[in-house]
């Protein structure tokens, strides 16, 4: 969503209150307080500064730092537009024309899915990322853009006031410095921690999906010839999905979305565990013999959840602090980025009309949950041998193929041509259900098992639900 110029905007926002005192003297004064310097956080605090208000951005670790999540989708490059970065992130990225989805046990059959093929794309393509320095650079444009924004400053806690509002935010910087903060508004983007939902005890484990995935970065892994040598590779296996994302450098990451009781089985390191799952997938390991890994092997699981609740007075909450769902579709940085967007919207009209607070929330909320329930639907399903038979004939009767290449292209918000044709595929999929209804019985309890299985050994995020 875009931050249109509001009706009888004035020439300055409004004035700040005087700032309340905290532990440490008097808590420092500012209008919007963003907890996490990702792309969800950093990308409302650039457009609230750029709106006139005077931001503050408290991010816990320092850049450039490793992340997960490296392939963008198209819907991704309005937002870097608009945020005047789309040039840097094309200087560092690898051109992703869209992905391929290969035949399980077919080496020469992939389908792929092209993102020009979209319906009205903007954008045919995407691109791929370190993240390191993806993030980076949007940290480095929001300092640009006037944010205060601050590294290895870790919020912990907030203090509400009798208005249910925050009116205290305490923070404490690497040497141990006690800071605290006073905001007029507050937006939780702090990605998998879920400050607020955590300590709001919002956060609730998807009780409709779960996986656990195990990853890495190689060199010399072989990609696509041609134009297609930037797609992403997903590719179905007997107990999930991997991916293949080529970076610059000559950089593969290289990983796999397993079911938990799979991932459970592992004896050993996790680096044997990867290795021999890739080896007993012949399509992957043909790609990967003259890799050389460059990364430490990470495991982590409990992907899914979702929040009981995005906002309250005075605050809101963008990107993964409020869900997070399988990454299948490369859809999380998107989604980060988008909602990012609409809380900076948000919070700008609240704050130029307080009046309009519930309303507006409202509206963030209806938007933000629509398009996570198209991106939710499909992912759910993926791994099912009714979606996979989908994936592997795709037709295009009603445009439905262009469709679905369009979510996957990240347009499910606003393009209604695109929503009602996805509806469309719902019936699709339930009338191919029963036509294989033995099939997709079993992949329905088997993914139903999933959500019951417990993962242990996490090496990137601890505290899941």
């Amino acid at each position: 969503m875009t931050l249109p110029e509001p009706p009888n905007t004035p020439s300055a926002p409004p004035a700040r209150t005087e700032p309340a005192t905290g532990a440490g003297g008097a808590a420092i004064a500012t209008d919007v307080l963003v907890i996490g310097g990702g792309p969800a956080g950093t990308t409302a605090a650039t457009f609230l500064a750029r709106r006139g208000w005077k931001v503050t951005l408290l991010e816990k670790d320092v850049h450039p730092r490793f992340h997960i999540g490296e392939s963008l989708l198209p819907m991704n490059l309005p937002i870097l537009e608009r945020l005047g970065v789309l040039e840097q992130v094309r200087a560092i990225g690898v051109y992703k024309p869209g992905a391929d989805f290969p035949m399980r046990g077919d080496a020469d059959s992939v389908n792929v899915f092209r993102f020009d093929r979209a319906l009205n794309p903007r954008f045919g393509h995407a691109f791929q990322v370190k993240r390191a320095e993806f993030d980076s650079l949007l940290f480095d444009n929001a300092l640009a853009s006037g944010v205060d924004a601050r590294q290895q400053v870790k919020v912990e806690q907030v203090e509400f006031g009798a208005d249910g509002r925050p009116a205290v935010v305490h923070a404490r910087q690497a040497d141990g410095t006690a800071l605290a903060f006073h905001p007029r508004y507050l937006v939780d983007a702090s990605g998998r921690d879920t400050f607020l939902g955590s300590r709001l005890k919002l956060k609730k484990k998807n009780p409709r999906h779960q996986s656990a995935a195990i990853f890495s970065h190689f060199r010399g892994v072989t990609r696509r010839e041609g134009e297609s040598a930037g797609n992403i590779t997903v590719e179905r296996f007997a107990h999930g999905w991997m991916w293949l994302i080529p970076l610059t450098g000559d950089v593969m990451s290289v990983g796999a979305v397993c079911f938990p009781e799979y991932l459970k089985t592992r004896k050993g390191d996790n680096e044997s565990f990867l290795m021999q799952t890739l080896r007993d997938t012949p399509s992957v390991w043909t790609r990967m013999a003259n890799a050389e890994r460059v990364a430490p092997v990470h495991a982590t699981g409990n992907y899914s959840y979702t929040c009981s609740r995005m906002h309250g007075p005075g605050w809101v909450m963008a990107g993964d602090a409020f869900a997070f769902i399988d990454p299948v579709f490369s859809s999380g940085v998107y989604l980060g980025m988008n909602s990012g967007e609409q809380a900076a919207a948000t919070v700008d009209a609240i704050l130029r009309e307080p009046s309009r607070e519930a309303a507006e929330q409202r509206a963030m909320d209806r938007r933000l949950r629509r398009g996570l329930r198209h991106f939710s639907w499909f992912i759910y399903r993926f791994t099912t041998p009714v979606m996979e038979r989908l994936f592997a004939e795709p037709r295009n009767h009603l445009q439905l193929e262009q469709a679905v290449i369009s979510m996957l292209a990240g347009d499910v918000f606003d393009n209604f041509a695109v929503r009602w044709r996805l509806q469309v595929f719902r019936i699709v999929y339930a009338l191919t259900a029963l036509r294989m209804a033995p099939q997709a019985l079993a992949g329905w309890l088997r993914r139903r098992r999933q959500v019951r299985q417990r993962f242990s050994g996490d090496t990137l995020q601890g505290g899941n639900p």
